[in-house]
């Protein structure tokens, strides 16, 4: 394995910080180049003074400022680059070997598309690159022969399923012909054995309450209402090649086996390990290589045991929106996530109940499927989509509140 120059956007973030804990661990093999963050310029500033980046990336002068002020050290302060043109500028940098994509949201498609047409080592941990942008997104990847990495625990697990040759090459147009169905796993999040009669009293710390995983406020609701799988099938569509209806989703409430590959031949693989994502994270920095990650071992022989069902859309409503946006249009699945955007975050606020999400979502998609939206074959055109999408879930929010 070559010395790699890691570039962290978002490193403030959970995905960011374990990635900062993996690189740690292997200064011979890999070190850090550049950090991004949005509004946490005293973490970024403790990590620039551990880490010690060449370059950091902000959103404006004054987060500059913050940020130097933070740092408060004789050390050389590293290159400051501004907003989206830094971030771009920087995904892009001849001196960058790998591209973390961990920023959330619509903010990392400008750099990760930057990344991609740079030929980088792409270590893709944002879903809107590929919900919102996959097409143009895994068409740049083909032509520049960029190395293209899923890090979300479910598509990594996917992924090192896969025969050699398709991990080597995940650009195909076309799913391996030796590949019956993707199995993604989903832990059920915290309602799933709550009464459907509760549901509509569901308070935003409820949601938030995963059992399995320790993650932000968005990210748990998301997983309360499973949308966060069915963006997660939208994903593995784009990565793998796949129909819609060769992506199942099998809850797994134990969350240790990560997702699996169903074979012709009737063998699956699975992949398992503690839930911890630096294991994804140190393959995708390792890879081919496997470097030791800071997990510990799997007590299979402790827990005893591993319970499958499968989901239920009443239970689970948006996730079978998912589906349907899938195979809708590339439109509906831009409108499926920041109409979901929009409304958990009104959710979050209290401005609107819990089962008021999917009602939002659906009529949304409903309302942009039957409007003329333009080829969805530039950054520009996705984004207007994206855009129009969210002031049609603003004024549905209006209607329910």
């Amino acid at each position: 394995m070559n010395f790699q120059r890691v570039c962290i956007l978002g490193s403030t973030g959970s995905i960011g910080c374990s990635t900062l804990d993996v690189i740690a661990r292997h200064p011979e093999k890999m070190a850090v180049y550049a950090l991004s963050a949005q509004t946490r310029m005293r973490e970024l500033a403790q990590q620039a003074l551990v880490h010690q980046p060449k370059v950091v990336v902000v959103p404006d002068g004054e987060a500059a400022k913050r940020f130097i002020a933070e740092f408060g050290s004789t050390l050389t302060l590293p290159e400051i680059r501004l907003g989206e043109a830094g971030l771009i500028e920087t995904a892009s940098d001849d001196q960058v070997d790998t591209v973390m994509a961990a920023i959330v949201g619509a903010a990392c498609l400008a750099p990760v598309l930057a990344a991609a047409k740079s030929a980088k080592r792409i270590l893709l941990a944002n879903k809107e690159a590929l919900v919102t942008a996959g097409a143009l997104f895994m068409e740049t990847v083909r032509q520049s022969n960029a190395s293209l990495i899923p890090i979300d625990s479910e598509h990594n697990a996917i992924f090192q399923c896969l025969p050699e040759d398709c991990r080597q090459q995940i650009h195909s147009t076309q799913p391996p012909a030796s590949i019956r169905r993707l199995l993604l796993t989903a832990s059920g999040g915290p309602f799933r054995t709550t009464s459907l009669d509760s549901l509509p009293s569901v308070t935003p710390e409820q949601a938030c309450a995963h059992p399995n995983w320790s993650m932000g406020k968005k990210i748990s609701v998301d997983s309360a209402t499973m949308l966060n799988k069915g963006l997660e099938v939208i994903e593995a569509h784009w990565l793998f090649a796949m129909p819609a209806d060769k992506i199942d989703v099998v809850i797994h409430p134990q969350s240790l086996i990560h997702s699996m590959v169903e074979y012709v031949d009737g063998s699956v693989l699975a992949q398992l390990g503690q839930p911890d994502m630096r294991t994804s994270i140190a393959y995708g920095l390792g890879f081919p290589d496997r470097i030791d990650s800071g997990v510990g071992a799997l007590g299979l022989t402790a827990l005893g045991r591993l319970d499958f069902e499968e989901p239920n859309f009443e239970r689970f409503p948006c996730l079978k929106l998912s589906y349907d946006a899938l195979r809708t249009s590339h439109a509906a699945c831009i409108t499926l996530n920041a109409a979901n955007e929009v409304a958990v975050d009104q959710f979050l606020q209290r401005k609107i109940a819990y089962l008021d999400i999917p009602r939002i979502i659906a009529n949304s998609i409903d309302k942009i499927s039957g409007m003329n939206t333009p080829e969805l074959s530039s950054l520009d055109s996705v984004l207007g989509v994206d855009e129009a999408s969210r002031a049609i879930a603003r004024e549905f929010c209006h209607t329910v509140a």
